[in-house]
């Protein structure tokens, strides 16, 4: 499991952890959900500029439905290279509306069980690395661990 950064592991709160996680992958957005015992995501970090009728949007997520639902759904990442011109199915039509292109969504894993999802995004296309992936999966684990 590739080394988490200390500010981001000595982040009290979400929202700290989060600030921590876009300043290091150097994004301009990102949430934090967590899945509850209603079975549904609940927004619990939000990066400041992202537009209310989209905090609105996003504040509960289903299993299943949009980048986060389906990065919890599958256990697995999911990322889009640019949201703006995705056609995969896997972003849903309100996240064309932030603005944003490069997105990437990791199921927080615990005890082999998505508890919930981080989510980062840029404003320009980007595509993360193999080495990223892992690295926000492990920065997944340890939120889930510390804050589930």
């Amino acid at each position: 499991m590739p080394a988490i950064p200390e500010p981001i592991q000595s982040a009290a709160s979400l929202d700290d952890a989060l600030a921590q996680t876009l300043k290091h992958f150097a994004a301009d957005s990102g949430t934090i959900h967590l899945l509850e015992a209603d079975g549904v995501l609940h927004l619990k970090a939000a990066s400041a500029g992202i537009p209310e009728f989209v905090l609105q949007t996003v504040r509960l997520v289903p299993v299943g439905k949009g980048m986060a639902g389906l990065a919890v759904e599958r256990a697995l990442p999911v990322t889009a290279c640019n949201i703006q011109t995705d056609t995969s199915g896997d972003v849903r039509a309100g996240a064309k509306l932030t603005g944003l292109e490069g997105a990437i969504v990791v199921p927080m894993m615990r005890d082999g069980r998505p508890e919930g999802a981080l989510g980062i995004a840029n404003r320009a296309e980007r595509t993360f690395s193999d080495e990223e992936q892992q690295l926000l999966l492990a920065i997944g684990e340890h939120l889930a661990a510390k804050h589930g």
